[in-house]
């Protein structure tokens, strides 16, 4: 039998139209409410700004179905 997955894909604003920082300590509970809820972390990328900003963080996740 084939495992099945339901994905989840979650956006982390780092602040603003013009980007910004990102806070690890907001961002690691984000991550961590969702691990509590079942889901594993399977990518994470940002949205570039340019010159070292970022707009987003995208993460997706995948549990078993």
């Amino acid at each position: 039998m084939t495992d099945k997955w339901e994905y989840r894909t979650v956006k982390y604003a780092t602040g603003g139209f013009l980007g910004g920082k990102i806070y690890e300590g907001e961002f690691e509970a984000l991550l961590n409410e969702h691990g509590a809820q079942g889901w594993e972390l399977v990518s994470c990328f940002d949205t570039s700004m340019g010159q070292g900003s970022s707009r987003d963080v995208v993460a997706v996740f995948k549990r078993r179905a």
